[in-house]
């Protein structure tokens, strides 16, 4: 039996509120101790989470990354209700919440494990600015592209190993392109699907590389195994950027790099479903937006 979950509801949605209104109430009723905060406020969600045992986000797949982020250090497993357009992350819609959320108050529920990714960006030596932690880190993607100038960058791309004989990373390619995503199996189902990747399943933990619009380059996306390290050096004459899950833009400058890896935290999501909804669910998503 759960004693605390945090409620999070989305500040631009009005929508959200009401339904987080609501679950506040049933779980009350349920002798839960309800926090509540938005999906927009990190810090007031940093300021609780060693309380909580459980979030519920309302909102859309951008909102649950939100909290999926901040929760992963401290090992607090994050659910939702569909309030965005697709909702591949999420686990309740508005029409099915009443009859799903006893059973998590309950704690009948399973962890789903999702890899996460870590960046960090080099001029030379010195680790560039990104936060104030100097690294980045991803559920869905870690994105190199070109800036505001509608010009292709090179991005020069090696693949070490974190296991293994020490050895220098190998020189997959040089792409010219205007980008190129570096993926998590929860990130296939997003930019990288649309730039034409493959849809990994959440559990595994592979990187996948997706290039976006090629030009005379390589065009196949590339899924490395497990372990994999991706060293990223930009080859621009006026600038690329960095971006973490579409957020916390880092400028970039020819010759600077950025190595991606695995990164040491795993998000955590409470399923009541069966491991195979993530089929189903992909199915669904995927006619919704024909």
């Amino acid at each position: 039996m759960l004693k605390s979950i945090a409620v999070l509801d989305h500040p631009k949605v009005p929508a959200t509120g009401e339904v987080a209104a609501q679950i506040d109430e049933a779980l009350r009723a349920m002798g839960v101790r309800v926090l509540r905060a938005n999906t927009w406020d990190a810090e007031a969600l940093q300021s609780i989470i060693h309380q909580i045992e459980l979030i519920i986000v309302l909102g859309g797949d951008g909102s649950t990354l939100r909290a999926a982020r901040v929760a992963a250090p401290h090992g607090v497993p994050v659910t939702s209700v569909n309030m965005g357009k697709l909702g591949f992350l999420a686990e309740m819609k508005p029409d099915n919440w009443r009859e799903m959320l006893p059973a998590f108050v309950r704690g009948e529920y399973w962890i789903e494990e999702r890899m996460m990714l870590r960046s960090v960006a080099y001029r030379g030596d010195t680790v560039l600015h990104a936060g104030l932690s100097g690294y980045l880190d991803a559920l869905n993607d870690i994105v190199i592209s070109r800036g505001t100038l509608a010009r292709i960058v090179r991005l020069e791309t090696r693949i070490g190993e974190t296991h293994g004989p020490a050895a220098a990373p190998a020189k997959l390619t040089t792409y010219a392109c205007d980008g190129l995503i570096i993926a998590t199996p929860t990130g296939s189902t997003a930019y990288a699907l649309a730039a034409g990747g493959p849809i990994l399943p959440p559990a595994l933990k592979n990187i996948v590389l997706v290039p976006i619009a090629p030009h005379l380059s390589l065009d196949t996306p590339v899924v490395l195994s497990q372990g994999s390290v991706v060293e990223i050096i930009v080859h621009t004459d006026h600038q690329a950027i960095l971006t973490a899950d579409g957020q916390n833009e880092v400028v970039l400058q020819d010759m600077e790099r950025v190595v991606v890896q695995a990164g040491p935290h795993v998000a955590q999501f409470a399923r009541v479903q069966p491991p195979t909804y993530f089929y189903r669910t992909l199915v669904g998503r995927l006619r919704l937006a024909e």
